[in-house]
């Protein structure tokens, strides 16, 4: 049983099947809701940000004229840019604003999230924060960046086996499980003063940490009263109520949007093929989702849409991520990587989703548009390995 709780637990340290392909863009199908845009800037430096965050999203196509849309990005202060959105060939104007931002690169991206919306009707995801599990020192410690990989900061340096950062709902705090003192145990950081304190230190196994939608409880997996359950606690670790009582393993719970129930993954008949399964975050009955994959690991619930959980599958000898749908109560594979495509985390627009490519002995960091199987490179090789992605919304 604890051997089958290490595979779900160590599914993203696991050798790889597949050898990596370097490519910067993947792109499955021809996707014919794209909108074509033109993006210009008197600054080189938005202008090519622009352009690397807009190729990257599913939902636009960009071309040299002709544009359904043409967006300009004007800098208009040490912080702050001004977006203005034309329609046309006519340049019928649609929308200026000015938009600051915590610098220039930041007041780029959130006046690109502005156009997002008032061109699709979707939020915006660029001007997002990312934690990450990087190995620049050759040891897994825990990273933030913007979503294009600005303003790397790395936080820890225990140089010790680190995984599965989690934002609080605020951004002030990481929550991750690490093994400092040889055993995994749930820590949690705090970026105001980069103090670490633990969270969760029991006998066994602690891990998979995830704060509620209001930031007010954790929901983890313990193991040290025997199989590895699904338990919530407050936000200081206190009061911690197990969840689930079997004999199978449990592993990787998500919170619904509204906080009232999870999904995690469960071998409730101990084959080695977890499950996706939902409860009340108060407890009672598990009700299976039947998926139509054989072996699920890693879901995530989608914020924007409660009724998309995205998660790790088993497709032939390697991992892909796909997406349930409540309310069809259907399952699919949405990427199509040549490795591995683990660890999805869902954007803010509840259609993109950024999962790591995994292949021989390299991790990287990939955005992947769920509707068109379309999927771009988010790390940069010179960063190194980059895994187990946290999206923390603008």
């Amino acid at each position: 049983m604890q051997n089958a709780f290490r595979l779900l637990l160590g599914l993203a340290l696991a050798a790889p099947l597949f050898a990596q392909r370097e490519i910067g863009i993947v792109d499955v199908n021809a996707d014919t809701q794209t909108t074509a845009i033109t993006l210009s800037s008197s600054s080189p430096e938005l202008q090519n940000l622009a352009l690397k965050a807009f190729g990257a999203h599913g939902r636009y196509r960009l071309v040299a004229s002709g544009g359904a849309f043409n967006l300009a990005f004007t800098p208009a202060g040490a912080s702050q840019v001004t977006v203005a959105i034309t329609k046309g060939s006519a340049g019928t104007p649609v929308h200026t604003e000015t938009v600051s931002g915590a610098n220039l690169r930041n007041a780029l991206l959130r006046a690109a999230d502005v156009a997002v919306t008032k061109t699709s009707g979707l939020r915006g995801f660029f001007a997002g924060r990312l934690a990450f599990v990087g190995e620049t020192t050759g040891k897994t410690e825990i990273y933030t960046s913007d979503v294009f990989f600005g303003d790397v900061l790395r936080w820890t340096a225990d140089g010790k086996q680190t995984m599965s950062p989690r934002w609080s709902p605020d951004g002030s705090k990481i929550i991750f499980t690490s093994y400092r003192t040889s055993f995994p145990d749930i820590y949690i950081l705090e970026l105001t003063n980069r103090r670490i304190s633990l969270l969760a230190s029991f006998k066994g196994t602690n891990s998979g940490g995830c704060y509620s939608p209001d930031g007010s409880r954790v929901a983890m997996v313990l193991s040290g009263e025997g199989n590895p359950e699904v338990y919530v606690g407050n936000a200081q670790g206190r009061q911690i109520r197990r969840l689930t009582n079997n004999q199978a393993v449990e592993a990787s719970p998500s919170w619904s949007p509204d906080g009232s129930r999870l999904v995690f993954t469960s071998d409730v008949i101990a084959t080695g093929r977890p499950q996706l399964q939902i409860m009340s975050a108060n407890g009672g009955a598990m009700t299976r989702l039947v998926t139509g994959f054989n072996y699920c690991a890693e879901p995530v619930w989608s914020a924007a849409n409660p009724n998309k959980i995205a998660f790790t599958a088993a497709q032939g000898r390697g991992f892909q991520v796909a997406v349930y749908d409540l309310a069809s109560g259907k399952g699919a594979v949405v990427s199509k990587a040549p490795t591995d495509a683990i660890e999805p985390v869902w954007m803010a627009d509840g259609r993109h989703v950024i999962c790591t490519f995994r292949a021989a002995n390299t991790r990287s960091l990939w955005l992947l548009d769920t509707e068109s199987g379309k999927a771009t490179r988010l790390s940069p090789t010179s960063l190194g390995n980059a895994s187990g992605a946290a999206y923390l919304a603008p």
